[in-house]
């Protein structure tokens, strides 16, 4: 074999050598079942610094807070809290009641958020949780060959952002509802018992159609 043909089949192997872990550098490599992306929530708290006095929140205070609650668009799965270092129940009974419109109770404990608050102010925060699924859709997997068996990189991008989307709490993705002091049992067995009682769709008969004629 002279040397110029063996120079020439050399770099033959290489050429095919480089294509082949170029392409492999685009299959996918997740072999299990689980989808790698997953949902990722995000709180975010708005605040609102309000003037106190010793019988609760002026008028004119609490026409600036119900102003911030439509302006934020307040809604199921906001939660409110109340930073008051007097600690003035008049307060929290203004706030909670305000916030009922929305249908929302005020929690008891304020997240840290920045600044200071001057004598006689007390601060409203609305903590607003957010989820979504990064990085989705992915195609980054280009590649035909699939040596590993795995599953794409976009496996499970669709399922879990539409649950992302379409969860009505954000919270819920992270921990379940808490128990609020109402019988489970009681609330279950009212499911069960309208599921029974409830009559079958087809008990009154089939509905006479007219078909008509010549």
């Amino acid at each position: 074999m002279n040397t110029a043909y063996k120079k020439k089949l050399m770099g033959a192997v290489a050429l095919g050598l480089g294509l082949t872990v170029a392409a492999c550098g685009g299959m996918p490599e997740n072999r299990s079942l689980y989808s790698t992306k997953q949902p990722e929530v995000e709180r975010t708290n708005y605040t609102l610094d309000l003037n106190s006095t010793a019988s609760g929140l002026p008028i004119s205070e609490q026409q600036r807070m119900l102003g911030w609650f439509e302006t934020m668009d307040l809604a199921y799965g906001d939660r409110i809290t109340v930073e008051d270092p007097a600690a003035n129940p008049a307060v929290g009974d203004t706030v909670s009641e305000l916030a009922g419109r929305y249908g929302l109770m005020v929690s008891e404990v304020a997240p840290t958020t920045n600044g200071y608050l001057e004598p006689g102010q007390v601060r409203v925060v609305i903590t607003r949780t957010t989820a979504s699924v990064p990085e989705c859709p992915d195609w980054s997997a280009k590649s035909d060959m699939n040596y590993a068996n795995a599953s794409s990189p976009n496996y499970g991008c669709a399922i879990n952002s539409n649950l992302a989307a379409m969860v009505a709490d954000p919270e819920d993705l992270l921990k379940g509802k808490e128990a609020t002091g109402d019988n489970v049992i009681q609330t279950g067995n009212k499911a069960i018992q309208t599921y029974r009682e409830t009559a079958p769709t087809g008990a009154g008969g089939l509905m006479e159609a007219n078909q008509g004629g010549n």
